[in-house]
């Protein structure tokens, strides 16, 4: 049995989504914080929420497996995700996966700290464990076309950093192919889309949409303000400020195919998101 945490999210579903044909939707179980979200994906649903607990028991019952997504509450994650390492132990689970972050060991992105808290948290815990070490989503930009829209221009402070990004669904199909081939477990896995700039990103959005749209590379300092003066709360403007200087200096470029080899595929073309995003 297989338990995917984080199943209403984007990620987990397209993780759920690609899983199921590969193992059969009765190996399959959707851990969930509000089950109810999760009634549609087809499989068992089982309450498990990372700031809850008691919840870790049940839903770790009969479970060989567990699929860990990282959540979302920077700066409690190590914390959260140590607890449900140590409730899978307990429980028996033979195998974790966990998404991590690109070079996550060698990562300076405030976004890695926790990250790399947890990877510590797997091996201390003696479990087996397959990392997989997820680059940037190319969603990350193309979920956040409006202001670019509204304004004519892609702002940033990346440079001509390169982001060797994929779509969230690369990923999700990545995770899959672990979850169902032993052979493929027990490895740290750096998967890496093909690499783009913020440049090439702003070409290819101005292909897409016929309109001329720059990419303006702008002082940190101006680009929080940016962000902050767009709605972002501070706190995490400075981290997306913070991953952008990462960026420039190669933090979340990898030239690593080990996505292409899991995936037995190359990775979604920068394009083809783009135009999803355009026509949802």
């Amino acid at each position: 049995m297989i338990l995917v945490t984080g199943s209403t999210g984007h990620l987990g579903r397209l993780v759920i989504e690609a899983l199921v044909p590969l193992v059969g939707a009765d190996q399959v179980i959707a851990g969930a914080r509000t089950p109810e979200k999760a009634a549609g994906l087809g499989v068992a649903v089982r309450a498990l929420d990372y700031s809850a607990p008691e919840t870790f028991a049940a839903a770790f019952d009969g479970v060989d497996q567990v699929l860990l997504i990282s959540g979302n509450e920077f700066g409690q994650r190590i914390a959260q995700h140590t607890a449900i390492i140590e409730a899978a132990k307990a429980a028996g689970v033979a195998h974790v996966v966990y998404t991590s972050i690109l070079n996550a060991d060698t990562s300076p992105l405030i976004l890695a700290v926790d990250h790399q808290g947890t990877e510590a948290a797997i091996a201390a815990s003696g479990l087996a464990a397959t990392i997989l070490r997820n680059g940037w989503y190319i969603e990350n930009y193309t979920e956040n076309l409006a202001p670019v829209l509204a304004h004519d221009a892609v702002i940033g402070s990346a440079g001509d950093g390169t982001i060797s990004a994929a779509a969230r669904a690369d990923y999700a199909a990545a995770a899959a192919a672990v979850l169902a081939d032993p052979a493929k477990q027990g490895k740290v896995y750096e998967l890496a889309g093909t690499g783009w700039t913020m440049a090439d990103y702003a070409a290819a959005v101005s292909v897409a949409t016929g309109r001329s749209i720059p990419y303006v590379d702008l002082p940190s300092a101006d680009f929080l303000g940016a962000l902050v003066g767009g709605g972002v709360p501070e706190d995490f403007a400075q981290v997306l400020v913070d991953a952008d200087l990462g960026i420039a200096t190669g933090a979340l470029e990898g030239p690593s195919t080990d996505l292409e080899s899991l995936i037995g595929r190359p990775s979604t073309p920068l394009a083809d998101v783009i135009a999803a995003a355009l026509e949802s």
